[in-house]
């Protein structure tokens, strides 16, 4: 963690930047009306009619994405109060911190509607899930605004990698439709994380490329904290919905072209060590995914014993 008075300085010196993005974002995107996306005319009373599997739609991989999606959407409050206690004295930040968090609420609104009204989850492990989800809340241990702006590029970019794919294998142009809305708003809030990464690059890039070495080295997904968590991510990364190597190709890589890492200057030893670290970390991604995937592989052709 760099010190308070430069972490200040720092998000001094961005704030132009940050203020720019803000309004780009507002120029960007098309707001949307979450109602206009559900089948209301599928709905039925659960009273009369209790869940049953039957009367699942999609297949049980998608379901489990789509839950595990909603279920880390549903943390939105804690969410909200980490970017309010890291960016509390930045009045720019606020300001985004509003927008994106009544951007992000609809997210779970529409989740859960879609998924209610299509029958695609049980409703009360979908209710005991959230109670236990939002009562464990969530906290990443990030102090620093640096190190917060290089998770929150890092995460958009992956939720918006997870909403999309999950909507692209639903075979349910409803759920497509929908997941490609949600991920669109995800991509605009990468835009806007990521840019504020790429202008403290020029301001601090020795300090910027030790945070996401750092961040990168422990990072996760904000939804572990879910009930059966490993579970359910094995599914999905099953699934090709998200994995290692979503992560690698889709994630990694576009983050490092895109802040140009491999073409910064004047940087401490302590920095050259941390980009060394950053681009080698998509090919350690890799590996595993590969490892991940012969074993499937391998397990797929074990004959069946009866």
């Amino acid at each position: 963690m760099i010190p308070r008075s430069e972490s200040v300085a720092l998000m001094n010196a961005v704030s132009p930047t940050i203020k720019r993005l803000i309004a780009e974002h507002r120029a960007r995107r098309e707001h949307w009306y979450f109602h206009e996306f559900i089948p209301w005319e599928q709905g039925r009373n659960y009273v009369d009619e209790p869940w049953d599997k039957s009367q699942c739609t999609l297949r049980p991989e998608v379901r489990t994405a789509l839950l595990l999606n909603l279920l880390t959407e549903d943390n939105l409050p804690y969410y909200y109060g980490q970017l309010a206690t890291t960016y509390g004295e930045t009045e720019s930040m606020n300001d985004w911190s509003g927008i994106w968090t009544a951007e992000e609420g609809q997210h779970a609104i529409a989740m859960r509607a879609y998924l209610l009204v299509s029958r695609n989850v049980d409703p009360r492990i979908l209710e005991d899930d959230r109670m236990t989800m939002v009562e464990r809340g969530w906290n990443n241990d990030i102090q620093d605004p640096l190190d917060l702006f290089v998770y929150t590029a890092t995460q958009e970019l992956a939720t918006r990698l997870s909403h999309f794919n999950s909507g692209k294998q639903a075979d349910d142009e409803i759920a497509y439709e929908l997941m490609k809305r949600i991920a669109a708003d995800e991509n605009h809030h990468f835009m806007f994380y990521s840019g504020v990464v790429a202008e403290m690059l020029n301001h601090m890039p020795s300090e910027v490329l030790i945070s996401m070495a750092k961040v990168n080295a422990i990072f996760a997904m904000p939804g572990t904290t879910m009930p059966q968590w490993t579970r359910r991510s094995l599914e999905v990364a099953k699934a090709g919905i998200y994995n290692h190597r979503v992560h690698a190709e889709k994630v990694l890589t576009p983050l490092l072209r895109q802040w140009k890492l491999d073409q910064l200057t004047d940087l401490t030893p302590e920095a050259e060590q941390a980009r060394d670290f950053m681009m080698a970390l998509p090919g350690q991604y890799l590996e595993m995914a590969e490892s991940f995937e012969a074993r499937l592989a391998k397990r797929a052709k074990k004959p069946v014993t009866v």
